[in-house]
């Protein structure tokens, strides 16, 4: 009879070292090269807004650090972990220090609110049925869900609710970095508003660091310590957004001193 496997624990974090340190990434598909040197450092309980434009190769960069995406070169670092590592107590820490919420929410569509919550408390913790459920309601009110909403099914939510129910499970194992893929799009302007509100809110009050992929400039002035423009396949600037805005670049000016961004700033 073969011996029992032993679980394997995550790597220990160091979480004296930035949040993400991202050194020389070169990301390709075929011959077409997204990244040529991308380096960006992300430090703890910022909020880090990533812009760039079509094809600049937001996603593909988060995928990187989150180790979803194997890279042609560099490297890349979550709280002193090597995101690339191939050994599975590495995997495992990037998994449970961090959140995620996808585009549009990608919630499972059969199974309810507080279903899709508890999905990452059951593939990394052994806790009992009712423990699982409590947290779950926390994570729902944390992401500012109404009761009602826990076991509707994503096809009967709002947009907005979708993102929250996204977020809480993101929530769901307490991490101390958020991943958050275009949060607002497809949101009405109120509904945007309020979602910022609950991510600076959320930032303060739990200490997270935010990785933001966003195009909405309302957000990038709201919410945003520190904006990384992608650009020329490569991190060309990364700085608070009043620097970013002087940054001599043909695409910055143009993205921050058209019509939107001078709007954006008016009512920043």
């Amino acid at each position: 009879m073969s011996a029992a496997k032993v679980p394997v624990k995550p790597r220990p974090c160091d979480f004296s070292t930035p949040a993400i340190e991202v050194r020389g990434l070169v990301n390709a598909f075929g011959s077409q090269v997204v990244h040529d040197g991308v380096d960006l450092t992300v430090n703890r309980g910022e909020i880090v807004g990533v812009v760039g434009g079509s094809g600049s190769g937001k996603s593909v960069l988060m995928r990187a650090i989150l180790g979803l995406r194997r890279p042609q070169a560099g490297s890349v670092r979550v709280f002193g972990i090597d995101a690339l590592a191939d050994d599975e107590a590495s995997r495992l820490a990037i998994e449970t220090q961090t959140g995620v919420l996808f585009q549009g929410g990608a919630l499972f569509s059969s199974l309810s609110v507080l279903e899709n919550i508890m999905v990452p408390l059951k593939e990394h913790n052994e806790l009992s049925d009712d423990l699982m459920h409590a947290l779950c309601w926390m994570k729902m009110r944390l992401a500012g869900l109404p009761s009602s909403a826990a076991e509707k099914l994503p096809a009967q939510l709002s947009g907005g609710m979708k993102k929250r129910a996204g977020l809480a499970r993101a929530l769901a194992l307490d991490p101390p970095l958020l991943f958050l893929d275009e949060p607002t799009a497809g949101l009405d302007p109120i509904g945007a508003a309020a979602f910022d509100d609950l991510i600076l809110n959320l930032k303060r009050s739990l200490g997270l660091t935010v990785f933001l992929i966003t195009h909405d400039l309302d957000t990038l002035y709201a919410i945003c310590d520190r904006v990384a423009v992608l650009a020329d396949r490569k991190v060309v600037a990364c700085a608070p957004i009043a620097e970013i805005e002087r940054f001599e670049h043909p695409w910055v000016q143009e993205y921050f001193h058209g019509p939107r961004g001078r709007a954006a700033r008016r009512e920043a």
